[in-house]
This record gives C-alpha cells, sequence and structure tokens, in this order.
C-alpha cells in the first residue's frame, strides 16, 4: 500500500494508482486520450527537470509531482518551494505501469492549463508571427517552437485542427520553450484570418513550392524579407499549405534545392525559413 502523510505519496504497488490525483498520468502515450483528459481536466504534463523548471519559471502553477525514487534528491529545492503540492513517488515499474512509458527523464509534473489568449493579444507588437495551418505532429511542433524562440519569433497562431503545442511530446522536443512563445488558437481556417492579419499590418507569405514561390535566396524576395510585420503559414505534413490559403497569401516562399530533392520535413524547412525570414 501507498504510504501516505497530507503531502507525499509513496506508490508501491499497482493497486496504489487509483488515487483520483494520479488521473493525470494515466495513458500518456495515447495522444487521442490525453486531449480529452486534459481538456476535462484543465490541465497539461510537463515532462523532464528542466522542463518542469521552465514550466515553474513561466509562471505555470503545478497540481502535483511525479517522479522516481531516485530524483527525489535533485528534485529537493522545486519541492521546497511548492510545500502544498502533492508529491508521487515510487519505484520504476510502478511508475511504468501509471504512464505506459518508463519515466527515465526525472520527473513529471500536472500543471494548470492557463485560459485561451485572445489572438489579438498574442500579435500586439509582434514582428514575426508564425502561423500553424494544421500541423499534426506534436514532434514537429515541438522542433517549431523551439526553432521559432530560438530565431526571435515573437509569437504562433495555431487553426483548431493543429497539434497542442502543451501536449507532453510537444513541450518535451521544444525544450520548454513554447512557455516563452505567445500563442493561441484561430477560430477558423487560415484563409478567414489573412484579411485581418492585413488590417494588422502583416505581410502574408506561405512555405510552399508553388508556381509562383520564390526562393529563400532569391533578390525578389527582399520586400518580404524587409517587411516591418510578417506572418509566414507552415502547412501541415504531406498535403502542405491550403489551396485557399494560397489564394489569399502575398507571397511564397520556397527553399531552392537540387534536383532530384522535393522537399524537406516541415520541422527542417521550417528552420531554414524562420532564419532567412527573421526581423532585421
Amino acid at each position: 500500500m501507498a504510504a501516505n502523510n497530507a503531502r507525499h505519496v509513496r506508490l508501491r504497488s499497482a493497486e496504489d494508482l487509483a488515487d483520483p490525483r494520479l488521473t493525470p498520468y494515466t495513458t500518456l502515450t495515447d495522444a487521442a486520450l490525453r486531449r480529452r483528459v486534459d481538456s476535462e481536466h484543465g490541465v497539461f504534463l510537463a515532462e523532464s527537470s528542466q522542463v518542469v523548471r521552465r514550466a515553474l519559471a513561466a509562471g505555470h502553477t503545478p497540481r502535483s509531482f511525479l517522479l522516481g525514487d531516485r530524483y527525489r534528491e535533485s528534485f529537493a529545492d522545486v519541492l521546497a518551494a511548492h510545500p502544498q503540492v502533492p508529491v508521487f513517488t515510487g519505484p520504476d515499474e510502478v511508475l511504468t505501469t501509471l504512464t505506459g512509458f518508463h519515466l527515465h527523464r526525472g520527473a513529471l509534473a500536472a500543471m494548470d492549463r492557463p485560459a485561451p489568449r485572445p489572438v489579438a493579444d498574442v500579435l500586439a507588437g509582434a514582428r514575426r508571427v508564425l502561423v500553424v495551418e494544421d500541423m499534426v505532429d506534436h514532434t514537429n511542433l515541438g522542433a517549431v517552437v523551439r526553432t521559432a524562440v530560438a530565431l526571435g519569433w515573437d509569437a504562433m497562431l495555431l487553426t483548431p485542427q493543429a497539434a497542442d503545442p502543451l501536449y507532453r511530446r510537444a513541450i518535451r522536443v521544444s525544450m520548454g520553450t513554447v512557455f516563452r512563445l505567445p500563442w493561441a488558437r484561430l477560430d477558423g481556417g487560415v484563409a478567414a484570418s489573412v484579411p485581418s492579419l492585413r488590417e494588422a499590418g502583416f505581410t502574408v507569405a506561405a512555405l510552399e513550392v508553388t508556381d509562383r514561390a520564390l526562393g529563400l535566396d532569391s533578390p525578389e524576395l527582399e520586400p518580404i524579407r524587409a517587411a516591418d510585420r510578417l506572418a509566414l503559414v507552415l502547412g501541415q505534413e504531406g498535403p502542405g499549405v491550403r489551396p485557399e490559403t494560397l489564394a489569399l497569401t502575398d507571397a511564397d516562399v520556397v527553399i531552392p534545392m537540387p534536383a532530384g530533392v522535393d522537399s524537406l520535413n516541415v520541422a527542417a524547412a521550417a528552420a531554414v525559413a524562420l532564419w532567412e525570414l527573421r526581423a532585421r
């Protein structure tokens, strides 16, 4: 049985996992279930000691901590700083039963999911904005976020169908940089938002192979590169940017490649484009 006090719970067997406070940690390998659980319970999961620390530093509120026995000493300062937050510890095999994977990255924390931010608030003062249209892979999204923060992009907008920036894997791949990037969900597709982006002073470009696309090394791209406010649209893995969006963009941009090479992974392509189109 679990050894309990007012705050610390040591999990000794699978029977101890019935504690309702552990619900946020169950079936972490099932992304579809995670979306439902996270929404119902208003939480997100921060994974690894470094990511948990970055979430806390960004002001997010922890509900509980889950860590393997061997990590308690290295995490003692965090636990001491949050004396009212429940702490669950246990041997690896019990935690694996709970989460569905081997917990080898130090710690997990269930955090209160922040309230959605209005698009206007996210755009206020931003010069470079990433627009994520229907990208569904959390690994790709996390990698794109990490690059955007590293290269000084200011904000991110996502369509309703796009992956969740606060899904455990997206956060971990971003190395917690998602907590530094203001983001918001659009009410609908990107095409419907292009007029309002233009009204806010944004030039709108898409990273997509089209007949009119300009190479990122083209002199003709200079007006796009020098735009005071620029929104760059990234499309879904495979299908790319939607045709209705491409019909409205001010320009399409492409990475010049040798014959026989037609594309890069969206995260790799984004890294090149975000560097070339960063604010000067």
